[in-house]
């Protein structure tokens, strides 16, 4: 099958230009925001715990907070991508034009993955002025935050697609990621969980997210760095496979 590269780079170069059309919004209120995460949380419990896992507090939280921002920032780039042309009634179009839906769903999921990227590094500069960082496996570390970014650009494309109005955008990412995310050990060990609750927590998704993220920075993880890699890529396989069905059937495309 012969791969229309225009429309693809057509499509990723209009969602890259609506980004820097509002950069504020995109990358420098998500950064603001995960620095008064930073300070307020390094300084507040910073003061009470000095190391986690022979860590310094402050360091300890950063993979945490990177994932924070990466999670919620894919999701919602993706989602709102998909969700506009479906909003204004422009998605026939792109239904009609010559693109197939791989096109489509690369070029889409490639900006809103690309754009997390960049604001994930740059989280990242931003918190090496505060604390000393080390990262002791880059090339895992640049694995996981790609792997990371394209599997929830993903799934907010998926809920792009699934949602009827603005506030079902919202719903997901609020009620059930970014939760699960804060007890995903983004600030904390679940090794200082009790042993049931440890349990529990290891049905988060997100801990292996994390967990595999923060062992390339320290090589120290809550669970095995392969099967973080395995669920990221199993969690990532289940995004594709909802996507093909949805363009198979018309699923919210074509009512």
């Amino acid at each position: 099958m012969r791969v229309n590269f225009r429309a693809v780079r057509a499509i990723y170069l209009f969602e890259m230009a609506r980004a820097w059309r509002t950069l504020f919004q995109s990358v420098v209120s998500p950064v603001i925001s995960t620095t008064l995460y930073f300070v307020v949380f390094g300084a507040a419990i910073g003061s009470r715990i000095e190391e986690v896992d022979g860590i310094s507090y402050g360091a300890f939280i950063v993979p945490g907070l990177i994932m924070l921002s990466l999670l919620t920032q894919s999701i919602a780039n993706a989602s709102f991508g998909i969700y506009f042309p479906k909003f204004t009634g422009t998605i026939y179009e792109l239904l009609s034009a010559p693109v197939s839906y791989v096109e489509a769903v690369t070029a889409y999921v490639g900006a809103a993955a690309s754009k997390s990227i960049i604001l994930g590094l740059i989280i990242l500069a931003t918190s090496a002025l505060f604390v000393p960082l080390e990262i002791a496996h880059p090339a895992f570390m640049l694995l996981f935050l790609a792997l990371t970014a394209v599997t929830f650009s993903l799934f907010g494309f998926i809920i792009g697609i699934w949602a009827d109005g603005f506030e079902k955008l919202q719903i997901v990412p609020l009620l059930i990621v970014t939760p699960l995310t804060f007890l995903g050990g983004s600030f904390y060990s679940i090794d200082m969980l009790p042993p049931f609750w440890r349990t529990v927590t290891l049905f988060n998704p997100v801990v292996y997210l994390i967990s595999g993220f923060r062992w390339s920075f320290y090589g120290t993880a809550d669970v095995a760095v392969g099967i973080s890699l395995g669920m990221t890529l199993v969690f990532l396989a289940a995004c594709m496979a909802v996507l093909h069905w949805i363009f198979r059937t018309g699923y919210r495309l074509k009512s």
